[in-house]
């Protein structure tokens, strides 16, 4: 993830995922790294990489668009994301 921003979002539910992922790619030039469900309660944590510009945009608008599919329990950005974080989460 060479000095590029990470995204997450957890929603509840694989369709409210989806349904960000495609916004997430279709706002702003991002990576869409994948997804990952929790063990039980639904939780599914969508990840996207990119410039921090595009991975907020594209994180606004996932969050939205979940909103109106299931529930969004958090997001959060983090620029320029550690190589060692980076290992763990692709």
């Amino acid at each position: 993830m060479n000095n590029q921003a990470l995204g997450i979002i957890e929603v509840r539910g694989l369709a409210a995922a989806v349904a960000a992922a495609d916004t997430a790619a279709k706002t702003a030039a991002v990576t869409i790294l994948g997804y990952e469900p929790t063990k039980g309660s639904g939780l599914v944590v969508l990840k996207i990489s990119g410039e921090v510009s595009a991975v907020t945009a594209a994180i606004e608008a996932a969050r939205e668009q979940a909103a109106s599919v299931s529930t969004v329990f958090a997001s959060r950005i983090i620029a320029r994301a550690h190589e060692e974080l980076a290992r763990h989460v692709s």
